[in-house]
């Protein structure tokens, strides 16, 4: 119980690690606590979209954990290319300190989800990965563009992002291809 205390006291700071991507309302960034809560649902919302491998609970179990390394590693914009030389490494070394704050077999288990969901490789976590991905487009999408003006960022770079949605999702990949078009008309996308 103190192990389990202190990790949860702990991952209280994923409210103060605040990300690029903007509030609907616009009046603040998003934390990563917040964004871990907004995957969770969208995920569970959206599962009818998911593939029949896809397991619910394995999703939302990967929602919940799959930022907690930015406690100490902190958050890595989606497109900055220089944060991501060695983004693969601070967050080893913070998965090392904070997993083994847990109980070992609490530890391992968070630790194999993390790593499973980093890997994108099985049916549950290309899904959790796609709609990692498509919560900040939606808020991108709904602060016209703000991030993605904010960061030059081009139209081809959202489309390498989102191709996660259309491998784990392709009956919603029409509707992010249309957004996606939508924005470099207005402007918040350069082509």
């Amino acid at each position: 119980l103190e192990k389990q205390l202190k990790f949860l006291i702990e991952v209280d700071k994923m409210k103060t690690i605040l990300r690029r991507t903007m509030l609907v309302d616009e009046t603040r960034r998003e934390n990563d606590a917040e964004h871990s809560w907004h995957f969770a649902l969208m995920a569970m919302v959206l599962f009818e979209y998911a593939g029949e491998q896809v397991n619910q609970e394995r999703v939302l179990k990967m929602a919940l954990v799959h930022d907690l390394v930015e406690v100490y590693a902190g958050d890595t914009f989606a497109y900055d290319t220089k944060g991501y030389e060695d983004k693969d490494a601070r967050e080893k070394a913070s998965a090392d300190k904070l997993f083994a704050i847990l109980p070992t077999d609490q530890g391992t288990e968070i630790r194999g989800l993390w790593e499973e969901f980093d890997a994108m490789e099985t049916p549950d976590a290309q899904y959790a990965s796609a709609i990692d991905r498509l919560q900040p487009f939606i808020n991108n999408i709904m602060t016209g563009g703000y991030t993605w003006k904010l960061n030059d960022v081009k139209s081809e770079q959202v489309y390498r992002r989102m191709d996660a949605v259309r491998i784990a999702m392709p009956e919603v990949w029409p509707a992010v291809d249309r957004m996606i078009q939508d924005s470099i008309r207005k402007g918040w996308l350069k082509s």
